[in-house]
This record gives structure tokens, C-alpha cells and sequence, in this order.
């Protein structure tokens, strides 16, 4: 018996002592990181001080045969947390850069729009430009239609000629005279820029001659102003008496009439012209501006 106790007390001090070892090791090892971690102030990514290795590794040196599992889990708690910590930091910075991409995106879009729509005014803008000068041309060159026609007011062309003839002594217009009339005065309906000039000749001599020759061209005067209301200072008469007829050939001799005729000529400027270009001037305005933009 005695025998046995002997035995036992020195195997129960060897496997007590590896014990006391690991338990004196973990003691200073906490003790040296407490005194590191005073000791230092460097600044990490989770906001406190890296873990720092042991300064002693224990009486086993780095492998230590009789590590218990409350050991290991005080060595690798700290490790463990540190990790949790890194990963719910890489959450949170996953999250802040998916968030600043989602702002750039919308904010890439809204620039994107207001260029859209800063290129559509810019269109509108050039469109609006282009009708300007349009418009622009067109009034220059209606006002040089206009100078052109003021600097011409008082040139009038031959546009239509009537001959009515008279019976010797006759001053009363006939059917034939009355019909050559209405198709001269349907042609200057409306219109301006016209004058009607009537002469009237007649045969004999001196003042008997003009004087019929003023009532066979009063005669046609009275009928168009009474019949078709062309106005007064439209018309210029003239009583030529018996005043040679002039003919179209120069080198011919001018024919003296026998009886009585009226000469009427529809004379003309550019003003009825110039009339019928400024109706359609605005018409052609009209449709460029209900042409789509």
C-alpha cells in the first residue's frame, strides 16, 4: 500500500506541473498584451487596437501537448470576434458603395435628360433661326419689289384696247358698243393700280368736231361709271376733234377718220403687282409655321 502511494505522488507532480505551467503562461501572456495594447495608438479599420502575438509562447514553446479547451478558446475568442467584426464592416461598406452607385447612376441620368433636353431647345432654337431668315428674306425681297414698283408708280403699260365706232352725228352707243364695253370693265373688277383713258375723235372741222367728239366719249364715260361703278379718277377723256389717227406703221401717213369712233385703252402699273405678291407673302409665312418643329 505504502508502496503505491509512493508512486503516485511523483506521477500526480508531473501532471500537475504541466498545468500550473500553461496557467502562469496565459497569466503573463495577458498580462504583456494589457501592457501593449496601453502602449499603443494605432488606429484601425473597426476603430480598436490589432491584436498583438504573445511575447512568451508558454513553457512548450509554440506547441503545448497538454492545451486545454478552455485554452484555445480564450486564444481564438479574440481572433473569432475580430473576423465577426471585419465582416459586418465589409457589410456595411458593400452597402455604402452599392448606395453612392445607385446616386451616381441617377444622378449620370439626370444630366443625361437635362443634355436631352438642352439639345431638343437647341433644335427648336435653330429651327425658329432658320424661319427668321426666311422671313428675313422674304421682306427684303418684297421691299425691293416695292421700290421697284413706287420708282415705276407712274409708268403705265397698255393692257387691253376697245374701238367704237359712231354714224355720222350718232353720240348714243349701241349693242355692239355696250358689249365691247362690259367685257372691258369685267377685266378691272376688283383690281388697282389701272386708269382707263378714252379719246374721242370725229370728223368735220374746228369746234363742231370737238365738241362731238367730247359727247361721243362722255357717252362711253357715263356708261362705265354708271353701269360697271368704275370710278371717276380712274377715267382721263379727251375730245381729239378731228385729229389724225396715228398709225402703228411710223412711215405710213396718219388717216384722218370719217364719222365718228372712241378709242378706250386699259392702262396699267405695277401695283396690282405688287398686290397679288403680298397676298401670298403671309400664306407662305403661315405654312412655315404650321410646319412640325
Amino acid at each position: 500500500m505504502n508502496s503505491r502511494i509512493l508512486l503516485a505522488l511523483p506521477l500526480a507532480a508531473v501532471l500537475a506541473f504541466p498545468a500550473f505551467a500553461q496557467t502562469t503562461s496565459s497569466t503573463q501572456d495577458q498580462s504583456t498584451t494589457a501592457q501593449t495594447t496601453q502602449n499603443t495608438s494605432t488606429d484601425t479599420a473597426t476603430g480598436k487596437q490589432p491584436l498583438q502575438p504573445p511575447s512568451r509562447e508558454g513553457f512548450w514553446g509554440r506547441v503545448n501537448p497538454f492545451a486545454r479547451k478552455r485554452y484555445v478558446q480564450r486564444q481564438t475568442d479574440p481572433i473569432r470576434d475580430r473576423v465577426n467584426e471585419l465582416d459586418d464592416l465589409t457589410a456595411t461598406n458593400s452597402k455604402a458603395i452599392k448606395d453612392t452607385d445607385e446616386r451616381a447612376q441617377k444622378g449620370i441620368k439626370l444630366a443625361s435628360d437635362k443634355a436631352n433636353e438642352a439639345d431638343q431647345h437647341a433644335m427648336d432654337a435653330g429651327n425658329k433661326a432658320t424661319m427668321a431668315q426666311q422671313t428675313a428674306q422674304q421682306a427684303t425681297t418684297r421691299i425691293q419689289t416695292v421700290e421697284q414698283v413706287v420708282g415705276n408708280i407712274d409708268q403705265y403699260k397698255a393692257s387691253n384696247q376697245t374701238e367704237i365706232r359712231f354714224r355720222p352725228g350718232q353720240t348714243v352707243l349701241s349693242k355692239n358698243a355696250k358689249d365691247a364695253l362690259d367685257q372691258m370693265a369685267s377685266t378691272v373688277k376688283g383690281q388697282r393700280g389701272y386708269i382707263i383713258e378714252v379719246q374721242g375723235f370725229s370728223s368735220g372741222r374746228g369746234q363742231t368736231a370737238i365738241s362731238n367728239s367730247q359727247k361721243m366719249a362722255e357717252s362711253v364715260v357715263r356708261y362705265l361709271v354708271l353701269n360697271h361703278e368704275i370710278p371717276v379718277y380712274r377715267i382721263y377723256l379727251v375730245g381729239m376733234g378731228n385729229a389724225p389717227i396715228a398709225n402703228a406703221d411710223e412711215t405710213a401717213k396718219s388717216k384722218r377718220i370719217s364719222g365718228g369712233r372712241v378709242e378706250i385703252s386699259l392702262l396699267k402699273n405695277d401695283l396690282e403687282q405688287l398686290a397679288s405678291s403680298g397676298s401670298s407673302a403671309p400664306a407662305t409665312s403661315q405654312d412655315q409655321q404650321q410646319q412640325p418643329k
